[in-house]
């Protein structure tokens, strides 16, 4: 029977059992009521009436008056007649009354008046008696009754109360803990109920989910827990320390490269919030810091004491996101962080700088006695030379001029590297930087023919920079502009003053740069491939330092076969 037919059914009885015991109370209190008023609208009518005529007779001797009355009461009783032979003692009431009107003097008349008033009034009182024993009857078996009907009532009312809320409560409990059970992947929970309603036919859907979600995690499970187990051996033998974490931060994994790293013991680490544990462990704080903090483009590498020796690690930060089901937006559900140890590559990179700068300087003194003897040989007081030997003179001066500037960039890029650039920030005057930077290449530029002007207005705002370091850059930007126009070209210099800063560019118009090669030339050592100009390539890398290091920028718009645009941006002076 369904949920719904058993509510209307019990519904229907409570119903009905209260019409039926309200009707039974009222019929019972009616019969009650039907007793009391024939016993007031009757017999005490009749005995109100005899004793009315009981006074009357003191009077009726000699006064009409009085006699009138009596037969105006009597005519009242003989229509008030309710019992069984009422009806013959009012009418020998009557006859005798008669008699009496014709002699009211007569003493047994009166009295014979008078015995007939006792037996009309006797005959009340017999049936008030009788009347209110009836009443009284009525009365106990209406209570009797009425308190069986509401017994009979209230037990089945008391049942259904009892049993109905639990018949609907009992089984809406039991499914909602076995949801819970599934919910904690409890599978084998299961639902029992009997009978052929709504609720059995949702345990046994119920039942057939568990038991196929059951038979999905046990088949799941072994895989599940072989392909864990290959990630965390895949993880422990990475030679890189390697950390995840979910996305509250708190460590799902750490390997055990990790762990000899940090100096952590895996009991007190996993399931625990990084946070707390940078609050103990100088590594997880300072990775905690990166994690929170915007990641710089260059990020600088971690110096960490490992293997007992000091030790550079370069940090990677790996957000893992995933796109739910049913949704548009990717959710971030964590992150994993790998130190990639660059010690020995760190370590090559330092060999390397300091065979560079020992080279360079080792170079750039009998290279400038070179010049300075190619000078004296170019001096007249030491003999004269003819055109052949003043052209070898003039070849041998250019390579040991290009020789003695790529000393000059290996020395500077060493000292970038090894952070040893000292830049003296001061007031510099723009127009003097850029005529300082040209002529230090009026020879190169006279010998392609290429005009080098400015357009800087006087009066131009003065900016803070290092002023060696910044003709140094102008200077390397010309020579490039130079290195790569065409003869009979043009190089333009000019200012512009913003706000708070002040640009300078050098624009050419040669051959141009390809798009694909714009954002590595600022790297160290990069030459555009295909390039037959002579250079070290690390002019641009230089300049970008040296900006940097003065808190300016350096950026390049070029459009291949209209030239190129290099802007410096420096902190204006007011």
């Amino acid at each position: 029977m369904k949920i719904k037919t058993k509510l209307i059914i019990a519904l229907t009885i409570l119903f009905f059992l209260t019409l039926i015991l309200s009707a039974f109370s009222v019929r019972q209190v009616n019969l009650l009521a039907d007793d009391t008023e024939n016993i007031l609208t009757a017999n005490y009518q009749s005995l109100e009436y005899s004793r009315n005529m009981y006074k009357l007779l003191d009077n009726v001797a000699g006064e009409n008056k009085a006699l009138e009355k009596f037969q105006e009461t009597l005519d009242l009783q003989r229509n008030n007649i309710t019992e069984v032979g009422e009806k013959e003692l009012t009418t020998d009431l009557q006859e005798d009354f008669d008699e009496l009107v014709k002699d009211s003097n007569n003493t047994v008349l009166l009295a014979k008046v008078r015995t007939d008033i006792n037996s009309i009034m006797k005959l009340n009182m017999d049936a008030i008696k009788r009347k209110s024993n009836v009443a009284e009857k009525t009365a106990k078996n209406s209570v009797l009754w009425i308190s069986i009907t509401s017994s009979f009532c209230l037990i089945i009312g008391f049942t259904l109360l009892v049993n109905l809320p639990g018949y609907i409560a009992n089984p809406i409990r039991d499914l909602t803990e076995s949801i819970g059970q599934i919910a904690a992947k409890n599978y084998g929970q299961r639902l029992h109920f009997k009978g052929h309603n709504e609720f059995t036919a949702l345990a046994k859907s119920f039942n057939s989910m568990a038991e196929k979600l059951q038979e999905y995690s046990v088949s799941n499970l072994a895989k599940i827990t072989m392909e864990k187990m290959r990630v965390e051996t895949l993880i422990n033998n990475l030679h890189d320390p390697v950390i995840g974490l979910d996305e509250k931060d708190h460590v799902l994994f750490i390997n055990e490269q990790a762990l000899r790293t940090s100096g952590l013991k895996k009991e007190n680490v996993i399931g625990k919030p990084a946070s707390d544990i940078a609050l103990h462990n100088d590594l997880m704080r300072s990775l905690m810091q990166h994690r929170t903090a915007e990641q710089p483009k260059r990020p600088e590498p971690l110096k960490i004491f490992a293997d007992n020796k000091e030790s550079y690690f370069e940090k990677q930060l790996v957000p893992i996101s995933i796109l739910p089901t049913g949704e548009t937006e990717s959710k971030e559900i964590g992150a994993f962080i790998i130190l990639r140890n660059i010690t020995a590559y760190k370590e090559l990179d330092f060999a390397k700088t300091n065979f560079i700068a020992m080279v360079s300087h080792e170079f750039k003194t009998p290279i400038a006695s070179m010049k300075l003897s190619l000078q004296l040989l170019e001096n007249e007081q030491t003999g004269i030379l003819n055109e052949e030997q003043k052209n070898l003179v003039g070849s041998i001066k250019e390579d040991t001029t290009r020789l003695l500037r790529t000393t000059g960039e290996l020395l500077n890029i060493t000292q970038v590297e090894i952070g040893k650039t000292s830049i003296r920030s001061e007031s510099c005057d723009v127009e003097s930087i850029v005529k300082d930077a040209m002529e230090a290449n009026r020879t190169e530029s006279a010998a392609k023919n290429i005009k080098v002007i400015t357009a800087i207005e006087n009066g131009f705002p003065d900016i803070i920079a290092d002023k060696e370091k910044t003709t140094w850059i102008i200077s390397n930007l010309i020579s490039n502009a130079l290195r790569y126009s065409y003869e009979n070209g043009q190089v333009k210099i000019s200012a512009e003053k913003l706000k708070n800063e002040v640009l300078i560019k050098v624009k050419d118009n040669g051959i141009g740069i390809d798009d694909n090669y714009i954002s590595k030339i600022f790297d160290k050592y990069f030459r555009v491939p295909g390039s037959q100009k002579e250079g070290t390539g690390l002019g641009l890398a230089i300049s970008k330092e040296f900006m940097e290091a003065q808190g300016g920028t350096i950026t390049v718009k070029s459009t291949m076969g209209e030239g190129s645009i290099f802007t410096l941006s420096f902190r204006r002076a007011f």
